[in-house]
């Protein structure tokens, strides 16, 4: 059995929960479902990232400590990924015990290694993004190029980490590993920064006291990015259960959004050489959801709550909208428009047309009872070939074009009802094997669309009789044809997806 350790970005406790956070949560929630649909042992983790000088400031704008803001935040960002049926192992957050042991030692280490020395820094520094800019990287030299706000003229006593000591190191690990940052465009970006020249880094802060004290130096505390990635160690027993971290780590894939590539692919691996751990084995890095052309973001107002579109659309059809309509890796325009029509095409017409014909079809010819497939039908062919490429698809990290491939099946097998007409024809042999053979493909699809629809998966499968969970099924070996026993009790029921009116 492999295994699979995926993670999302920790959220920022500076503001609720908008739908850029979800598609990053949806996708790499898709992404653990897949890998348990193949056999893989999964860990999924996801959480909130809580210290720092933006947590500081938000908390007390709303007249409270640090602590009773970020409680109620993290409980924000926990509601809505329960409500987006979000199959995380572990919820992490980084005011939690663990984690500040965790930082201590991993942080400790590098500090005994020699990495880490103490100076004083003056820079240009971003409390949004929590990070600090050369001028020319500034809009007009005084604007935060994601955030378009003034940046902060900053100079205090601060301890550094010596990335410039690792250059050498990371283009070497880049170039023995092609694929730990995906897509290529993404790892070009990384490794061009880097190449580019690295300057020592600053890693804590005097100024403020909220976040994971130094232990060499109490006076300091970690800056918050520096604290926040060591959560993917928290979470596997770093420090603790040396055992269970050796068991997860370094196979981990982090899905993180293209404005933190240089945390995650240059000062992160660097980090980890510095501790002397591996560096994680895959960074998949996503583009954003833009609304009129803008990153949803608190500062420009044009964010949209999940709960918001769940009321709207269901839970399934949001999941999978986020996985179908933006390939990980692209920026993606989300509009109202947008999910209507991908809703009334896909779900709507396609795969709830296709349910409610195939049961009314049943309920008409065969008495309501559900035939067997026959093994020689034309559709056998299309879902062997549509199980590889969905396959092929969800282990590269395309969910969209797994999707694709799934719904293929459902394409061709709406289709051959069309060219059979069996709601013409009288009962009989015919007519069994074309139904049962439409069965079989819901079945097949059932499985194959759990990782972005799990609910309606399931109710799919009960519908034509089947009392197993299609999540639990496992891939290939569980959709190969003729898994539909036949003779089973198929429920017409309510449409799964009422058409919607374009906005």
């Amino acid at each position: 059995m492999s295994r699979f350790y995926v993670t999302t970005p920790i959220y920022y406790v500076n503001d609720a929960p908008h739908v850029g956070h979800a598609y990053a949560t949806v996708n790499a929630d898709a992404m653990a479902r897949w890998h348990r649909l193949v056999g893989d042992d999964v860990f999924f983790l996801t959480g909130t990232d809580e210290h720092g000088q933006k947590v500081a400031r938000a908390a007390e704008e709303n007249g409270v400590t640090p602590q009773e803001w970020t409680d109620r935040l993290s409980a924000h960002f926990a509601e809505a990924w329960a409500a987006l049926d979000i199959s995380n192992d572990d919820f992490i957050r980084t005011t939690e015990p663990r984690h500040y042991q965790a930082v201590q030692q991993f942080l400790q280490v590098i500090y005994d290694n020699g990495y880490i020395t103490k100076d004083v820094y003056r820079g240009l520094y971003c409390v949004s993004c929590e990070q600090y800019y050369a001028e020319e990287e500034l809009e007009g030299g005084t604007r935060c190029p994601v955030h378009r706000r003034p940046v902060e003229l900053l100079e205090e006593e601060n301890y550094f980490f010596r990335l410039s000591a690792f250059e050498d190191r990371l283009v070497a690990w880049y170039e023995s590993e092609p694929g730990a940052v995906a897509p290529e465009s993404k790892r070009n970006e990384a490794l061009s920064f880097i190449k580019g020249g690295l300057r020592d880094i600053s890693i804590t802060r005097t100024s403020i006291d909220w976040g994971v004290p130094v232990p060499w130096d109490p006076g300091h505390v970690f800056y918050v990015w520096y604290d926040a990635l060591v959560n993917y160690l928290t979470a596997i027993g770093y420090g603790r259960d040396d055992e269970r971290f050796a068991a997860w780590w370094p196979a981990v894939h982090h899905l993180i959004g293209k404005e933190i590539i240089r945390f995650h692919c240059v000062w992160w691996p660097a980090m980890c050489m510095a501790a002397g751990i591996d560096p994680p084995a895959h960074v998949q890095v996503h583009g954003w959801l833009l609304v009129g052309g803008e990153k949803m973001s608190k500062s420009s107002l044009n964010k949209i709550a999940p709960d918001d579109l769940v009321a709207t659309y269901g839970v399934d059809p949001l999941r999978y909208h986020l996985l179908r309509d933006t390939p990980l890796g692209a920026d993606g325009d989300f509009s109202a428009e947008g999910i209507t029509a991908r809703y009334n095409a896909d779900l709507a017409n396609n795969l709830g047309n296709l349910t409610a014909r195939v049961a009314a079809v049943v309920a008409s010819k065969c008495g309501g009872v559900g035939p067997a497939p026959d093994p020689d039908s034309r559709l056998a062919a299309v879902a062997a070939d549509v199980v590889v490429e969905t396959m092929t698809a969800w282990n590269r990290f395309q969910p969209h074009l797994g999707l694709e491939a799934t719904w293929r099946l459902i394409r061709e097998t709406n289709a051959e009802l069309e060219a059979t007409e069996p709601w013409k024809a009288e009962p009989g042999p015919a007519v069994d094997a074309v139904l049962g053979s439409a069965l079989e493909a819901l079945r097949i699809v059932a499985v194959l669309a759990s990782p972005a629809m799990p609910s309606t998966s399931r109710e799919i499968h009960r519908r034509i009789g089947l009392d197993d969970d299609p999540t639990a099924t496992r891939v290939p070996d569980g959709v190969a044809w003729g898994g539909y026993p036949g003779g089973l009790p198929v429920e017409k029921g309510s449409p799964l997806f009422p058409r919607l009116q374009a906005p």
